[in-house]
């Protein structure tokens, strides 16, 4: 176990053991409780369950209406586990967690209280992969987390971005399912059905003040390494929202894929895209001393 503000950290965590790995609710800054899992990666659970973690773990951050349980998040962290211990966690609002869904304001805190349980679980390294909703989160807390920050003091800094199907601006509406998302945030009846359909609970209020956008983010996030993801097949976000996170972002440490056939988000991210992405995360981590003693 880690010592200073990671010890610190873990010391606040509530564990429990389930059947599908150690799952523990995670304090936000904002006092929020959330609910987190932690999947070893697969080779050092056969190998050794009690081995010493590796340096990497990959952090998860799911689409609006995911959580730690459904399907599509499940199998990422499973194919993600192929190559690193993984942490997946449900956003404010969803699944088990409490409080009630920002669509991206508040999320930042939920992200950074699964980096620094990552971290306290004795991961030196970490890479954060957000989906959509999560893909636009992880842009604004490498952005508000960097090195040198706060947020390295903390624990809660990253070392490498990847963001998959994330919008550039907010407020966009130029699709049908964004205007159909729109409506499902603002209006009363929407929120009702997101609750009792989507399973997603929203707050009523409006952003006040509006946060820091993907793109606003992106310029911040360097030198952490960045990668952008995008379908050509998206109906959420058309091609001119990973091309503006790219023009923004800093061109020697940032690059983007446009995937062709790819639709949006978990939900369609298959098990090659998702082992490119972590064969990219492997290659952009930035080294550490003790690597070569922990496989």
């Amino acid at each position: 176990m880690a010592s200073g503000p990671e010890a610190d950290f873990a010391r606040s965590c509530v564990p429990s053991i389930t059947s599908s790995g150690h799952r523990v609710s995670l304090l936000t800054d904002d006092g929020v409780r959330i609910e987190a899992a932690h999947t070893p990666r697969k080779a050092r659970a056969h190998r050794d369950p009690a081995a010493p973690p590796a340096p990497l773990a990959i952090v998860l951050a799911h689409g609006f209406t995911g959580a730690l349980d459904r399907p599509a998040l499940l199998r990422a962290a499973a194919a993600f586990s192929q190559h690193a211990d993984v942490i997946t966690f449900s956003f404010r609002g969803h699944g088990r967690s409490g409080g009630r869904s920002t669509v991206g304001d508040r999320e930042v805190l939920d992200l950074a209280a699964a980096v620094r349980w990552a971290r306290a679980l004795g991961h030196r390294r970490i890479a954060t992969v957000g989906f959509s909703m999560g893909g636009s989160v992880v842009l604004r807390h490498a952005a508000l987390y960097g090195r040198g920050a706060h947020g390295e003091r903390t624990g809660a800094h990253t070392d490498t971005v990847v963001s998959i199907s994330a919008p550039a601006r907010w407020y966009y509406r130029g699709t049908a399912p964004m205007r159909r998302l729109h409506r499902a945030v603002t209006l009363p009846s929407g929120r009702l059905v997101s609750r009792l359909v989507l399973r997603a609970r929203i707050h009523p209020e409006d952003w006040n003040p509006v946060p820091l956008s993907p793109t606003e983010a992106a310029p911040l996030i360097a030198p952490t390494p960045l990668l952008l993801v995008h379908g050509d097949r998206d109906p959420y976000f058309p091609l001119d929202h990973p091309r503006m996170l790219l023009a923004a972002a800093d061109p020697a440490t940032a690059e983007l894929w446009i995937e062709p056939g790819f639709g949006h988000a978990e939900n369609a991210a298959d098990a090659g895209l998702l082992a490119r992405v972590a064969e990219w995360i492997a290659g952009h981590v930035p080294a550490d001393r003790g690597d070569a003693a922990h496989p």
